[in-house]
């Protein structure tokens, strides 16, 4: 198991310094659970394909180079992993509980995001959390954890000791409460309704980066708690355009709403943005966008689900539900459709996401 090791009784915790060391020691697990992991393993496989200076397009090239490094590779200033494992020293095997993932991109900080594989049970989490507090104390300053996001338990336990720890409270109203849904091509509804004589769907051109940055800026600005500037979404906007990440529904010439999908990861793709400016909404344009991505993603691009968040009470749900996002609207939830939550952190440098 890589990374530097501290230890007590038979919970371990690791700390890993670059993607490869952090995906050497993960990658099968985040793989067996690619919707749930979809944001730890994305950043990383995104920081992976940097390191090694490769595209790394399918699972057995990570995995060849995760075994075979062609490169030494640096430690990363502005990132690293926690992994905490159990260990039982009488057959010398390892049990991954809980990963924490503390990165950056291109307009800063990133929260600390949570995930595990493990059923979520509080006493089975209380002594893992509390050796993950510690150790993240002894990484980085206090005030880089502005807030931390993932599933609801693993947030609120680290939330209480990382507040016990560092005097830190959380802030009174959480930043994100969500619902993590997918939808498959079993659940997938399609439509047979076309688009209004001059509406088109597609790709964001970079002679789209001035509309698409003002788009950002809104949806940054509806967020409350991370506001974007007009610089700021030029910034996202290039760099979503460059990596063809960003579709939009054009109505006449103008840019109405976007879709970005900027996670992805072996099998499974994240919608992780969909605005739709004021003046064009109600005109089912989000709909229609979310609609084209999602097929294109499934059937195209031979995803075997596309994920998403979406805040409890958001009118969205609905649109999402249309297109066959499951566990909305109050609907019955399968497997896989979660609790999620981002708790903040007073007197902390926040970053953005």
């Amino acid at each position: 198991m890589p990374g530097k090791l501290t230890s007590s009784s038979l919970i371990t915790v690791a700390r890993h310094t670059t993607a490869t060391d952090f995906l050497s020691a993960t990658h099968s697990h985040l793989q067996d659970k690619e919707q749930s992991s979809n944001i730890v393993f994305a950043h990383a496989l995104k920081r992976l394909r940097k390191e090694a200076g490769s595209s790394l397009e399918t699972p057995r090239d990570v995995e060849e180079w995760l075994r075979f490094p062609r490169n030494r590779v640096p430690d990363d200033p502005n990132a690293f992993w926690l992994t905490v494992w159990t260990v039982d020293p009488t057959n010398n095997t390892a049990t991954l509980d809980l990963i924490l993932s503390c990165v950056d991109w291109t307009l800063g900080n990133y929260p600390i995001f949570l995930w595990s594989p493990q059923p979520e049970d509080k006493t089975w989490l209380i002594p893992r959390i509390t050796k993950l507090t510690n150790h993240l104390l002894e990484c980085v300053p206090s005030e880089r954890v502005f807030s931390v996001f993932g599933m609801t338990s693993l947030v609120k336990s680290f939330s209480e000791y990382w507040t016990a720890l560092t005097g830190h409270e959380v802030e009174p109203e959480p930043f994100y409460a969500a619902l993590l849904s997918h939808c498959t091509e079993a659940t997938f509804v399609d439509s047979s309704s076309q688009l209004p004589t001059g509406h088109v769907i597609r790709l964001a051109t970079k002679s789209d980066v001035k509309s698409v940055a003002q788009l950002c800026k809104e949806f940054g600005d509806d967020s409350v708690y991370f506001p974007m500037t007009l610089d700021q979404g030029r910034i996202e906007a290039q760099e979503l355009i460059k990596n063809a990440q960003a579709w939009i529904y054009d109505v006449d010439g103008q840019c109405s709403t976007i879709c970005t999908v900027t996670r992805t990861t072996h099998k499974v793709s994240c919608i992780t943005k969909v605005y739709t400016t004021p003046k064009f909404r109600r005109m089912g344009c989000a709909e229609h966008l979310v609609r084209h991505v999602t097929r294109g993603l499934l059937f195209d691009a031979n995803r075997d689900a596309v994920t998403l968040y979406v805040s409890h009470g958001n009118s969205a749900q609905r649109v999402y539900d249309r297109v066959g996002f499951v566990g909305l609207c109050g609907k019955e939830r399968p497997a896989g459709v979660e609790d999620a939550i981002e708790f903040g952190f007073v007197g902390t440098a926040r970053g953005h996401w």
